[in-house]
């Protein structure tokens, strides 16, 4: 005999839904059952049932019932056009989601939280962004980062991504020729020489003068981000080594 209704029962052993799930929908009016006249338990027809899969298929999607009770009033048609932009939510979502997976094997291995794009495509400003406006903070009051923020402004927002990435890898590569030179005297020629091309990519876009370089060099060893960014490259404490590089180079050049 065909059987044209289904009990709650067969609806959890047919979806694997909960009852509760099933009464909760019933109390919202998302999904009502029928009474049968012969015994008065809820039943649910076939047609329910592939409401049931929509529902949850939206649910799945990340839609809250809310929003999936007006989506189920809707055609055929204008639902598909409401899960073709949820399809591109999703899209985002999934592209997001690599970001940040990519970031954190980067962060596990030992990549510093520095070079992580983790912010980027979020209301969270950039960590280079944000570094950037630490620095102000801290040297803002002196005319050489004044000069510096002029020269900075004059660039469009896709110059100073330009800037700002090729700043971290010529440090990057300057820190890892110092961590090979770390077992010299920090005034040898060699250390002295790294230090002038050190400053050579500080002086890309500002000036620096003593003041500056003492400053920077002083933030080297008394901050525990920059301690711990620079120290990545040698088993050593490379900050120190620099710091005491920077300040022979400063005390000589005067």
């Amino acid at each position: 005999m065909k059987k044209n209704f289904f009990t709650v029962k067969d609806v959890i052993r047919i979806t694997g839904v909960t009852a509760r799930t099933l009464h909760f929908y019933d109390n919202i009016d998302l999904l009502k059952p029928i009474r049968l006249s012969n015994n008065g338990y809820r039943a649910y027809s076939r047609e329910d049932l592939d409401s049931l899969r929509t529902i949850l298929f939206l649910k799945e999607m990340g839609i809250s019932l809310k929003k999936i009770s007006d989506i189920m009033q809707l055609t055929k048609q204008e639902q598909l056009q409401i899960l073709k932009m949820q399809y591109q939510k999703l899209l985002a979502k999934q592209q997001r989601l690599g970001e940040i997976v990519s970031a954190l094997e980067d962060y596990v291995s030992g990549k510093d939280i520095f070079n992580l794009n983790i912010f980027n495509n979020s209301p969270i400003l950039p960590l280079q962004e944000q570094y950037s406006r630490e620095a102000k903070a801290v040297f803002g009051e002196t005319e050489k980062y004044k000069e510096y923020e002029k020269n900075i402004e004059k660039l469009s927002d896709r110059e100073k991504e330009d800037v700002y990435y090729e700043f971290g890898k010529n440090m990057e590569k300057v820190f890892k020729k110092l961590a090979e030179q770390i077992h010299k005297l920090p005034s040898s020629k060699d250390v002295q020489k790294l230090i002038v091309e050190w400053k050579s990519y500080l002086e890309q876009n500002m000036t620096c003068d003593t003041e500056i370089l003492i400053c920077i060099a002083e933030t080297y060893t008394s901050d525990e981000r920059w301690k711990k960014y620079i120290n990545q490259f040698s088993d050593e404490d490379l900050s120190e080594f620099i710091y005491q590089a920077i300040m022979y180079y400063c005390k000589t050049s005067r």
